[in-house]
């Protein structure tokens, strides 16, 4: 990828999905914006295209559906839709399949994942500021 498709600064970088990527397939915002801290691409997924089932040893992950109309089948069996804005929790052990329910436009959603807990809320005003109400 190239580096002309990212703006790096000072403790940021910032990108378009678009520039991440063509085609179906994953698109690496983790590597191309430098996170350090979790795991986090977007998938797009050609129209009827349905993935293998997977699960992780130690990750668990969360889904947000950008846009398009994807099922997710659970190893219990279940299916459930998500809609643009959609989102889904999936412990590590879980075994998920995504399937795009659109014949004939592309599904893209954006996978986060992590282990080891939530830091907590640890935001700080820089000094002299105050928050606006």
């Amino acid at each position: 990828m190239s580096e002309q498709n990212v703006s790096k600064g000072e403790g940021y970088a910032i990108s378009n999905l678009a520039d991440l990527g063509e085609g179906p397939g994953f698109r690496k915002i983790r590597k191309e914006l430098g996170v350090r801290a979790f795991g986090v691409n977007a998938i797009v997924l050609p129209p009827s295209y349905e993935t293998g089932s997977h699960y992780h040893d130690e990750q668990e992950e969360l889904y947000f559906l950008h846009m398009g109309e994807i099922e997710f089948t659970f190893g219990d069996g279940s299916t459930h839709r998500l809609s643009p804005g959609g989102i889904a929790w999936v412990d590590a052990p879980t075994h998920r399949k995504v399937k795009n329910l659109s014949d004939n436009e592309d599904a893209v959603y954006v996978v986060v994942g992590a282990k080891d807990g939530y830091v907590g809320r640890d935001g700080r005003l820089p000094e002299g500021e105050t928050n606006p109400r």
